[in-house]
């Protein structure tokens, strides 16, 4: 008897698969979710503070430390008020970039011209060394996600992750860095840490950052750093960069960052859903060869699974509940005992060994804390 399945049979036991996942799933409450979870992302970090982006025992190299992870990573502990690990974390990060100040004053003055001079977005979480093999070193958006993250806890949440006169310094030092750089016209390798472009998702991190930064009093921001920068992200959008019509990294520009206005958020949303949503998650961008199952490299994009968590939270947070439940069904059932996946093939139920995958965690986390918040608290009627 052949052992390949007929197409009806395959779709047949896809459909019991993901019913036996709902059925699991739906004995847990949001509560019991968010608190297995929170102990997934928990168990990445480290005794420095950092978190690793997956599992730290893993073998594809997620068990270092990437700036940008660790800015998501920790907004789960912020949502659930456990501020010891915020704080932990970010006076871990400011340790990173004070470990390499020389190196920052260097660029600042030389203004660097190769990738492995820029300030690297992937650090050892214990010693805080660089890596050196060739990588997509050249990330502006990660240091404006610092910027940005360090200048909403100080402003917004009362934290008091700027302590000492070595943390003002070094943030100072940060700001020039963009400014000497041109981040607003520096072709870098974005979020992805792929090919070298102007990205609209860098620029706007960057935008958003210094705008948050430059509201401490001892932290000085150049008004025209920051039009420099919405005046360069304005001439881009609604594109990603000159290459890419459309990219998972832009939807940033709506939440955290806050950077576009309606009509251009209606835009991004619109090119998202349309041409990067899929079953189990939103592709990065067309074409994407990373975890590509086709020979061809360029027909079975992977499917991210914390692009669902990002639209589900955007929706909450625009007043669309009902399409943030909805999307927060369809995430659900992708769960798994280890946690959520960096991402699943193509059309399949299978994903790829980075799992649980920290930036996903934390998303879902997010995302089932908003709809759990609604329902213990649902907002009073007009008589209420």
């Amino acid at each position: 008897m052949s052992t390949q399945h007929t197409p009806r049979v395959y779709e047949e036991l896809i459909e019991q698969y993901n019913q036996t996942k709902i059925n699991n799933m739906a004995r847990l409450t949001y509560k019991e979710l968010i608190d297995k979870h929170i102990k997934i992302l928990k168990s990445l970090q480290y005794k420095s503070g950092l978190f690793a982006a997956s599992k730290k025992d893993g073998n594809t190299g997620y068990d270092k430390s990437w700036l940008r992870d660790n800015f998501y990573e920790t907004i789960a502990f912020e949502v659930i008020g456990d501020w010891k690990t915020v704080e932990t974390t970010y006076r871990a990060i400011l340790n990173v970039l004070l470990h390499h100040e020389e190196k920052i004053d260097w660029a600042i003055k030389n203004k660097p011209r190769e990738a492995y001079q820029y300030i690297h977005a992937r650090f050892h979480p214990e010693n805080f060394d660089e890596f050196w093999e060739e990588w997509g070193n050249k990330q502006n958006d990660a240091i404006g996600a610092i910027l940005y993250r360090i200048g909403e806890l100080e402003l917004h949440d009362k934290r008091s992750i700027i302590k000492t006169p070595d943390h003002v310094r070094i943030i100072n030092k940060l700001v020039k860095y963009l400014e000497t750089i041109e981040y607003w016209r520096d072709p870098d390798s974005g979020v992805w840490e792929e090919g070298e472009e102007v990205h609209s998702s860098s620029v706007g991190a960057c935008v958003a950052g210094l705008k948050s930064i430059s509201r401490h009093a001892k932290i000085e921001v150049p008004i025209k750093l920051i039009h420099d920068g919405e005046k360069a992200l304005n001439l881009i959008l609604p594109r990603e960069s000159e290459k890419k019509f459309v990219d998972l990294s832009q939807l940033s520009l709506i939440w955290p960052y806050a950077v576009v206005n309606e009509s251009q958020r209606a835009v991004i949303l619109e090119n998202v859903e349309y041409h990067l949503k899929r079953e189990r998650g939103l592709i990065r961008y067309k074409g994407d060869h990373y975890y590509n199952k086709n020979v061809d490299g360029v027909s079975e994009e992977a499917e991210w699974t914390f692009g669902l968590s990002w639209l589900a939270i955007i929706y909450e947070k625009m007043g669309n509940k009902e399409k943030a439940k909805d999307i927060l069904k369809d995430l659900v059932v992708l769960d798994t005992p280890e946690g959520l996946p960096e991402l699943y093939f193509s059309n399949s139920p299978e994903y790829n060994d980075n799992t649980p995958l920290g930036w996903s965690e934390s998303l879902f986390v997010v995302a089932l804390y908003e709809m759990n918040e609604r329902q213990e608290k649902p907002e009073r009627n007009e008589n209420g």
